[in-house]
């Protein structure tokens, strides 16, 4: 099989067409970067993603969080069937990988300019059938219309984790989950102690957050129904993330 390196701005790994470091991913409306970086003071290597607009560096995803490369031999690419991977090319050792529920004749790794990196069928845009999506597994940043919470029909729970560090993208201490019992709520935790609660959902807002009132920047948004129970934030200015810090 013939591989090529990225070497115009696209949005798009295919099973020929990799990533290799010093080589980013850009969504197509430039709302996000996707690549190789470095946290400060360390020499490790991660898979990220951040705002290409903003001159400092927001990383709002990180791939292999727990398991860093040690050089810049990396390699991210789409295998079959349907599976993205980043590998150490100096010895062939999968550092990470994404997983998937089917295989598809032709996959794709594509960077969403909503910051959602998702694997997919090239011919098919529908979310419903993504194959995986970074959404589903995020670090310590809430990105617009990321949803946090329960699907009860697989049993995945999404939720945030911080930085154990500036320097450690790997999880921290402190979480931030949805609690779908009862009345659902955002719960802060540290380890498995809670910090603190929203309070319960009234329609409108978290009812233990008095202080957070209408804005014209973001809105909360839950949704609880039989299968799912997510709390989502809904941008209404366009480029914002919440996160822990």
């Amino acid at each position: 099989m013939f591989i090529q390196k990225i070497s115009n701005q696209t949005d798009t790994i295919t099973t020929t067409l990799i990533i290799t470091d010093g080589e980013t991913l850009f969504s197509s409306g430039g709302s996000f970067e996707l690549g190789f970086f470095s946290p400060e003071n360390s020499n490790n290597r991660y898979v990220g993603m951040w705002y290409k607009e903003i001159p400092a560096k927001t990383v709002v995803w990180v791939a292999n969080r727990e398991i860093p490369l040690t050089n810049q031999s990396g390699v991210l690419k789409v295998i079959e069937p349907g599976l993205l991977i980043l590998l150490n090319d100096t010895n062939g050792v999968i550092i990470w990988s994404s997983n998937t529920s089917r295989p598809v004749k032709t996959a794709v790794a594509k960077l969403l300019d909503s910051g959602n990196l998702v694997v997919k069928d090239a011919n098919d845009d529908d979310p419903v059938n993504f194959l995986w999506e970074s959404f589903n597994y995020p670090t310590d940043k809430l990105l617009p219309d990321m949803k946090l919470g329960w699907n009860f029909i697989t049993d995945l729970e999404v939720y945030l984790s911080s930085w154990k560090s500036k320097e450690d993208p790997s999880s921290g201490d402190f979480t931030y989950q949805c609690d779908p019992t009862g009345y659902p709520q955002g719960i802060w935790k540290k380890g498995s102690v809670e910090q603190y609660k929203t309070g319960p959902w009234n329609g409108l807002r978290f009812s233990g957050t008095p202080n957070l009132r209408k804005n014209d920047i973001f809105k909360f948004k839950l949704v609880l129904k039989k299968m799912r129970c997510t709390i989502s934030m809904v941008s209404l200015t366009g480029q914002l993330s919440q996160g822990l810090h």
